[in-house]
């Protein structure tokens, strides 16, 4: 039983069906108080934790309907206040190393596995943005300088996109995705609500390949927060 802590633009199609299916059964067995897995590691991290499980679940469902699967099996649980496990079963940088062998000659997720710490941050950027724009600044920063390995930003990664965006600094962020395919839209950003926004922005991303946009978490992620 596995569920990953890394965005889940990462995860192949495969690996995002199976956490989706696993991510059920955990909930069906704190929930329920059932027996099978009850005392398994991943089970135990998230008893007390099932918002954060819930809003684990919300970012799945938003990948899957990017990727133009669809989704029958609602998770009801308050998501008003989230609260997330206190450790990991595998440090986030490993989650990447496990994957990159997992995936090896297999197929990848939507957002190719990061080769090196650049290619981990120019994933994150808008994700990060959408919570802070200092996040952006300081982050990329720390990366140019090498003040910051790869393990320490997969880890603070994790936990920034834990976190809720403000509306405003929402429609920072998705403002500067707009960018990238504002020439393909005939629609005026100016007149949609930021979860039209994204729909648009995910729209022409799909249609016109626009590869930075494809390989950001926030493309996805930014959804359930819309």
């Amino acid at each position: 039983m596995r569920i990953w802590d890394i965005d889940v633009g990462f995860l192949n199609a495969k690996s995002l069906l199976g956490e989706h299916r696993e991510l059920h059964g955990i909930y069906s067995i704190i929930t329920k108080g059932k027996t099978g897995y009850s005392r398994h590691p991943e089970t135990l991290r998230w008893v007390s934790r099932l918002s954060g499980l819930a809003m684990r679940h919300e970012f799945i469902v938003a990948e899957m309907t990017l990727r133009g699967f669809k989704h029958h099996s609602p998770l009801e649980e308050d998501k008003s206040s989230v609260s997330w496990p206190d450790l990991f079963i595998d440090h986030p940088a490993d989650q990447y190393r496990l994957l990159q062998n997992k995936y090896l000659n297999k197929e990848q997720g939507r957002i190719p596995l990061p080769k090196n710490i650049n290619e981990l941050w120019a994933s994150h950027k808008y994700s990060a943005m959408a919570r802070h724009p200092a996040f952006g600044k300081n982050i990329g920063s720390l990366v140019a300088a090498s003040e910051i390995s790869f393990d320490g930003l997969a880890e603070k990664l994790v936990l920034i996109l834990r976190t809720s965006p403000t509306q405003g600094r929402l429609t920072n962020a998705l403002s500067h995705m707009w960018g990238y395919v504002a020439k393909y839209s005939e629609a005026n950003p100016q007149e949609l609500t930021n979860s039209e926004l994204l729909m648009e922005i995910q729209d022409h991303s799909q249609k016109h390949n626009i590869e930075y946009l494809l390989c950001s978490t926030a493309l996805g992620e930014l959804n359930p927060w819309c």
